[in-house]
């Protein structure tokens, strides 16, 4: 059954493969913070390797929220690693074991996803007229930011 909320079928489509896109980048970036949470090494592993828990077990409930956002607009969520990886924005990292290298590579893609954020809330505000979804996009960027911050402190 269609859902019945005031946009229409073609504009309940684009967006939803805007979130789709942005699923793919979340699963990406989960799985690069895992990587780093798995095999970083250094003077401050303990401190990092539970700071990138907290990152990727935040990253994990976004994909939750953005799959379950895409069924709202009744469309399906993308569900498999090679879809994923056919139309991420994102790169993946071999090896993310030494510090600096490994809070670089996940800065960058954090700051990819707000970019891509930024961009697609206006189009979904402005040309597809789903507000709710605007509004849902511009608190996963803002969770985005403040990782972004707290990469960056490292790094400073």
């Amino acid at each position: 059954m269609k859902p019945n909320i005031d946009i229409s079928d073609k504009n309940r489509g684009a967006v939803a493969e805007l979130l789709n896109v942005l699923l793919a980048d979340e699963y990406v970036l989960y799985t690069k913070t895992r990587n780093a949470h798995w095999n970083i090494e250094g003077n401050n592993f303990m401190e990092l390797h539970k700071f990138f828990e907290g990152q990727y077990e935040a990253i994990d409930e976004t994909i939750d929220s953005v799959a379950e956002r895409v069924r709202s607009l009744g469309h399906y969520s993308l569900g498999s690693l090679k879809d994923f990886l056919e139309i991420t924005h994102l790169s993946e990292d071999k090896e993310l074991s030494d510090q600096k290298s490994a809070l670089k590579a996940l800065l960058e893609s954090h700051e990819t996803i707000i970019c891509n954020c930024r961009k697609d809330l206006v189009t979904i505000n402005d040309k597809y007229k789903d507000l709710g979804t605007a509004d849902f996009i511009t608190g996963i960027m803002e969770e985005h930011e403040k990782m972004a911050w707290m990469l960056r402190s490292y790094l400073a």
